[in-house]
């Protein structure tokens, strides 16, 4: 059977369907060819998505949902599974968040960032192990963050919850390895992307929330997700911004708290004012801003890096190693020319 006849039978559930990286992901599958069971809140806004995967030429699931409830998420995949003999990919992408101070988040609102995009994720991934261990295969893909290893400041619930993702997904692997499933488990680690969050995304800030630069395009971290659905890693790093951020949190934590502090207070705002009117998707959907992109397609980028976490990892290793080589053959140098003693031309002579 050819590549393209398996992606058409290939069976994927997407939360967070309805806009940003959600959408432009289904968009993904659907020009493979791939049925796509979409999950979100607004059934109008899902309704409007099925028909574009329909268009590129994939065939859709509307279910409209609250993550944050589980039994509503066991019940929508056990749907799908009557509806397509079986659940293949699912990814999980849901998420909400508050742009403010820990002092100014009420309980409530932490509450809820953490229902939605930490147990969330635990209900898809909870739901998805139902319907592929006992079929033994099946990909369950989580949407992080670099803010999962790095919190910043404004963003004190969503870091959070990103950060609880990562240490249950790692958690759930050692499970899965110690059953000898062939379950694959993988989460990709995003940079700022240019999505509609920052324009319905609850705030107590007096600008208006903007993504801290660089910013990508949800095409690309689309297409990375695509791609690594179908051929797993554990763990992929997006974006030279998540790299610096997940490998200099490793080296200089202190430095970065000091940086961060510094500078992404202003880093995260606009010049626009908060306006009276503003809506927000907190607790309920915001209908018209329901979209694949935000506010920033003026200075996001159409591409972006996208290097396996192991790999990325090796970096701090070989940069210490090959500092520490060099020094050694500087010293071995400065022996042979009669030893090292300090003088007025540099440190050593």
């Amino acid at each position: 059977m050819s590549r393209s006849a398996n992606l058409r039978d290939l069976t994927v559930v997407i939360t967070g369907a309805s806009a940003g990286v959600g959408r432009a992901t289904a968009h993904r599958f659907a020009r493979a060819g791939s049925r796509v069971a979409l999950i979100a809140r607004n059934a109008a806004a899902l309704d409007e998505v099925k028909r574009e995967v329909e268009e590129r030429g994939g065939s859709a699931l509307v279910l409209p949902l609250d993550v944050a409830d589980a039994d509503a998420v066991f019940t929508a995949a056990d749907a799908v599974a009557a509806e397509t003999g079986g659940i293949d990919v699912w990814i999980n992408d849901a998420m909400v968040t508050v742009f403010a101070p820990v002092w100014n988040v009420s309980p409530e609102e932490f509450r809820r960032v953490t229902e939605v995009t930490y147990l969330g994720f635990v209900h898809g991934t909870m739901a998805a192990l139902r319907h592929m261990r006992p079929r033994n295969r099946g990909t369950i893909l989580q949407v992080s963050s670099a803010l999962a290893y790095r919190g910043i400041p404004l963003q004190s619930a969503y870091c959070g919850a990103k950060h609880a993702i990562r240490g249950f997904t790692n958690s759930l692997r050692t499970e899965l390895l110690h059953a000898g499933s062939a379950v694959a488990l993988t989460i990709v680690e995003l940079p700022a992307v240019n999505t509609p969050q920052f324009d319905w995304a609850r705030t107590h800030m007096p600008h208006q929330p903007r993504p801290v630069p660089p910013v990508v395009q949800p095409e690309v971290i689309a297409d990375v997700i695509f791609r690594t659905a179908l051929n797993p890693r554990r763990e992929v790093w997006i974006g030279m911004s998540t790299l610096k951020a997940i490998l200099g949190n490793m080296v200089l934590p202190e430095f970065l708290d000091r940086y961060l502090a510094r500078n992404t207070y202003e880093a995260q705002e606009r010049i626009a004012y908060v306006s009276s009117e503003r809506r927000d998707n907190l607790m309920a959907p915001v209908g018209d801003l329901h979209r694949t992109r935000g506010s920033f397609d003026n200075e996001a980028a159409n591409r972006a890096l996208a290097v396996p976490g192991p790999l990325a990892r090796l970096a701090p290793t070989l940069a210490g190693a090959l500092t520490g080589l060099s020094i050694g053959v500087l010293l071995a140098r400065a022996l042979r020319n009669g030893g090292a003693t300090r003088g007025p031309r540099g440190f050593w002579r």
